[in-house]
C-alpha cells in the first residue's frame, strides 16, 4: 500500500497539494483512506448539509459543429433526430419548469452554425421578462466563444449583452479535459482548454458566476486529471468566480469512441468515487461545492459520493437529453422528494439552495 503519509499531514493542517501529491492519489488504491480524508475536509468545509436545486434543463437544439467524439447527442444538419426549438418552444418549457417550482433553467446545446447571436439573447429576453424570478444559467464557455466568433463581438461584449438580457451564471460544460494532445484527440474542433478558461475569467470579472467540469473516464490519464483540476485552481485563486466543481462521469454507448473501439465501457465505481474524492482534496478551501451529479452517476452512486467529498447532488434536472443520449440510465427527472429522500437516507441533511448557494429551505 502506498505511504500517503506526506498528503495525511498536509491536509490536515490545511496545507494545498501540488501536482505530485495529486498523482499519487489518484494512482493509489487505498480508496478508503482517500474518501476518509476527502469526507473529513467536506465535513470541516462545509458541515452535514447537502445542497440541491429545483431545475429544469432545456436543450435547445442539437445540430452542432463540433462533432466531439465523445458525444452521443449532436447531429448534422437534416439528420435524424436533429432539432433546434423555436423560441414559443423554449417559452412553453419555461412555463412548465416554472409551474412545476424550478428556481433555475440551465439552458444549453450545440454549436449550430444557423443561429444566429440574437436567437440566444430573445430566449434570455422572453424568458427574463416573463419570469424574472427564474436563475438562467445560460450557455457554456465553449457557446460564448462560438457567439463571439458568429457575431464579430468580443466574448466580454457578448457576456454583458446576454447579462443585460437576464442571464445569471454559466454552467460549467465544455472543460472536457484541458490537456492539449488527449482535447485534439477527443473534440479536435472545440476551444482549448486554455480559450475555456479565459471565457471563465472574463465572465467572472464582470460579476458572472460559473460551474467548472471534468470529463473523466475515457482517454485521459492520470496526469491530465490533476493537471485539470489543478488549473481550474489557479483561475479560482484570481477570480473566486467558480461556485462548484463537477466531475462529469464519460458515457460511451452510441459515440465515436465505443463505435471505434477506443472506449467501450465507462469509468468504474473505483475510479468515479476516487475521482470526487481527489477533487475535494485537491480545491480545499478554494472551491467548496463538489457536486455528485446523479445524471451521470446514477441515484445510488451519487448517494455514496456524499461520502467521499461530495456535499450537492445537483437537482431535480427536468429533460435533461445529452447524457441520455449516450446511454445514460439515470431517470429524465428526479422529483424533490426523491432527492431528499437520498440524502438523508446517506445521513446528511438536505438542502434546498438558489443557483448562488444561498439556502431556501433546510428539511
Amino acid at each position: 500500500m502506498e505511504d500517503l503519509s506526506t498528503i495525511i499531514n498536509k491536509v490536515q493542517s490545511s496545507e494545498e497539494l501540488d501536482f505530485d501529491d495529486g498523482l499519487l492519489l489518484m494512482e493509489s488504491r487505498n480508496l478508503s483512506l482517500i474518501g476518509a480524508l476527502a469526507d473529513n475536509v467536506r465535513k470541516k468545509t462545509v458541515g452535514d448539509h447537502v445542497m440541491f436545486v429545483t431545475n429544469c434543463h432545456i436543450n435547445y437544439s442539437n445540430v452542432c459543429n463540433s462533432k466531439c467524439k465523445f458525444c452521443a447527442y449532436f447531429r448534422e444538419e437534416g439528420q435524424d433526430g436533429a432539432f433546434t426549438l423555436s423560441i414559443d418552444e423554449i417559452m412553453e418549457k419555461a412555463e412548465k419548469a416554472s409551474n412545476n417550482g424550478a428556481t433555475e433553467l440551465h439552458i444549453v446545446g450545440s454549436l449550430n452554425p444557423k443561429l444566429p447571436f440574437e436567437y440566444y439573447e430573445e430566449i434570455l429576453i422572453k424568458i427574463h421578462e416573463k419570469y424574472p424570478a427564474l436563475s438562467l444559467k445560460a450557455y457554456t464557455a465553449v457557446e460564448i466563444s462560438h457567439l463571439s466568433h458568429i457575431c464579430g463581438m468580443s466574448v466580454r461584449e457578448v457576456l454583458l449583452r446576454l447579462k443585460k438580457a437576464g442571464l445569471t451564471g454559466l454552467p460549467g460544460g465544455g472543460g472536457e479535459i484541458f490537456n492539449e494532445r488527449t482535447r485534439k484527440q477527443v473534440c479536435p474542433d472545440k476551444i482549448s482548454g486554455e480559450r475555456w478558461l479565459n471565457v471563465m475569467e472574463i465572465a467572472h470579472g464582470l460579476g458572472i458566476k460559473s460551474n467548472a467540469t471534468m470529463l473523466y473516464g475515457h482517454i485521459e490519464t492520470h496526469e491530465d486529471i490533476v493537471d485539470h483540476i489543478l488549473r481550474i485552481r489557479e483561475l479560482q485563486k484570481k477570480t473566486h468566480g467558480f461556485q462548484a466543481f463537477i466531475p462529469l462521469r464519460f458515457h460511451p454507448d452510441n459515440t465515436y469512441l465505443q463505435k471505434n473501439g477506443i472506449v467501450t465501457e465507462g469509468p468504474t465505481g473505483f475510479q468515479d468515487l476516487k475521482t470526487i474524492a481527489v477533487a475535494r482534496l485537491l480545491l480545499n478551501g478554494y472551491i467548496n461545492n463538489i457536486k455528485s451529479y446523479w445524471v451521470m452517476l446514477g441515484e445510488k452512486m451519487s448517494q455514496i459520493a456524499l461520502a467521499y467529498g461530495a456535499n450537492d447532488i445537483d437537482g431535480t434536472v427536468m429533460e435533461e437529453r445529452i447524457t441520455h443520449a449516450a446511454g445514460g440510465a439515470a431517470p429524465e427527472y428526479m422529483p424533490k422528494d426523491r432527492l431528499i429522500y437520498l440524502i438523508r437516507n446517506a445521513g446528511r441533511i438536505p438542502v434546498e439552495r438558489t443557483s448562488n448557494y444561498e439556502i431556501i429551505r433546510e428539511y
